[in-house]
């Protein structure tokens, strides 16, 4: 047991709790505070919960993983494309905002119908089960490392924290815990970096211990470099908890600021987790404990390397990348359950303020004990995440983005490119195994197909004098 570090983080646990507390107790007045947290976030609290939602398990412990791995220095764009994806988010980010929804099948289901709606929430409900259950698991694996309890006991301990911060303080809480969370991680790793770097003999002794080809930025090559930047920028503009942060803001200025705002946060945060890989894989003769793959190449060379209250600060940062995007993905998903499943399916009874606030609660509980039984299943990580950012983007991507740019397309052209994408996503994730194939990713192939139909069935409709669907914009008529 690691008696510093397990500190550090039992206070950044117990710390959360309180904000989850509080805050449910003096600024939830309504499901408008409790779902988007009344639409009056400013700008650094959107930011940086854009970024700690962006940066998970995967964008730390998963990205030095990459650096000790065959990527090396080239890891760094794992983080980077995807700051750069934010740039052209911020054109969408206005028009999100002016919708003035609650939830992407909310848009869809406005412009295209009810039964796109129902089947986009369908899909994003499967998706953010798969996150939430993966997102539990890592933070189960960091407190299982510090405290040598058994996995199972951890995931379960992770999972009653997660539950209780959310379902107590709703988008509010959820905001505010993202914004600690980002500056734990920020400023964890960039005092901790240093230190490590340094005990390791400095950046000198490193890089002579590395192989020339780990210290290239662009190893992985420049298609696959790109072919993220598209990954990102799909899974972004389609990304539930993307969205919803995107319909706190205050205005719509806001929402444009704050896209830039997260791209520069995000930037800062690659070069990190790259130089503790990189500092793992060259003295790798030295840490025994390390595994094979490097998946624990963070935390290892920071607990031989650092004192204490350094590893507790990255133990902090990594269990707070994980957490911020599990609270987000399960009140994503209890808010799609209450606002569009419910009604979408036959709910008549109208859900007033007190109603929505606890039925949402109550999905939270459920949906968070269900998804911590998956995580105990040990499920691949990356596999889970590859799947639901697929199923959840490529078959709604146009209808939800250009659904929101083309004033003029019609009901069929969202309905029916939701199920090409959707089925083109599957296809190429069986035929790829979850990889790349002819230098594409699955989810942006289907978002490829998905925006092929839209503008095909557009064309074809538009000759045929097909009025326009209505508009996403609950003020505006086409």
């Amino acid at each position: 047991m690691q008696t510093i570090p397990l500190i550090i983080v039992a206070s950044y646990l117990i710390g959360m709790l309180i904000v989850g507390f509080v805050v449910g107790k003096l600024k939830i007045k309504n499901s408008q505070d409790y779902m988007v947290a009344g639409r009056r976030m400013g700008l650094f609290m959107v930011a940086f919960s854009l970024s700690a939602n962006n940066i998970g398990g995967g964008s730390t412990t998963g990205l030095a993983a990459k650096a000790f791995g065959t990527w090396g220095m080239s890891a760094v764009w794992y983080v980077l494309t995807a700051s750069i994806a934010m740039i052209p988010l911020a054109y969408f980010a206005p028009k999100i905002r002016k919708t003035m929804a609650v939830t992407i099948p909310e848009v869809v289901g406005r412009r295209f119908g009810k039964f796109s709606s129902n089947f986009s929430a369908i899909l994003n409900i499967l998706a953010l089960f798969c996150l939430t259950s993966s997102q539990i698991a890592a933070s189960g694996g960091v407190v299982a490392t510090l405290t040598g309890i058994p996995l199972n006991v951890a995931l379960v301990l992770a999972g009653v924290v997660i539950i209780l911060y959310t379902t107590f303080g709703g988008m509010i809480a959820d905001q505010v815990s993202d914004l600690i969370q980002f500056i734990i991680i920020l400023v964890g790793l960039a005092i901790a970096t240093p230190i490590v770097v340094n005990a390791c003999g400095g950046w000198q002794a490193i890089s002579a211990k590395l192989p020339g080809e780990q210290l290239s930025f662009t190893k992985i090559g420049w298609v696959p470099i790109v072919g993220y930047m598209f990954n990102y920028f799909c899974t972004f503009l389609c990304g539930p908890e993307m969205v919803s942060r995107f319909e706190t803001c205050k205005d719509e200025k806001t929402a444009v600021r704050a896209s830039f705002l997260c791209a520069i946060l995000m930037a800062a945060m690659a070069i990190f987790p790259t130089l503790l890989g990189l500092a793992a894989f060259a003295l790798k003769d030295q840490l025994p404990s390390l595994a094979e793959n490097g998946s624990n190449a963070m935390m290892v060379v920071t607990g031989a390397y650092a004192p204490g209250v350094v590893t507790g600060l990255i133990s902090a940062a990594i269990i707070c990348a994980t957490m911020s995007s599990a609270d987000s993905n399960l009140l994503c998903m209890s808010t799609m359950i209450i606002n569009d499943i419910y009604p979408g399916f036959g709910g008549k009874k109208k859900l007033n303020d007190k109603q929505t606030i606890f039925y949402t609660r109550l999905c939270n509980v459920i949906a968070a004990l269900i998804a911590m039984c998956i995580s105990m299943f040990g499920v691949s990580l990356v596999a889970m995440n590859t799947f639901a950012f697929g199923i959840r983007c490529a078959g709604p991507f146009a209808a939800y983005g250009l659904g929101l740019a083309v004033p003029k397309a019609t009901k069929n052209s969202g309905l029916i490119s939701i199920f090409t994408g959707t089925i083109a996503f599957v296809v190429w994730q069986l035929l790829s195994n979850g990889g790349t194939l002819w230098f594409m990713m699955p989810v942006v192939f289907g978002s490829l197909v998905s925006v092929i139909t839209f503008y095909v069935v557009n064309l074809i409709e538009w000759k045929r004098g097909v009025p326009a669907a209505p508009s996403p914009y609950i003020d505006e008529k086409v």
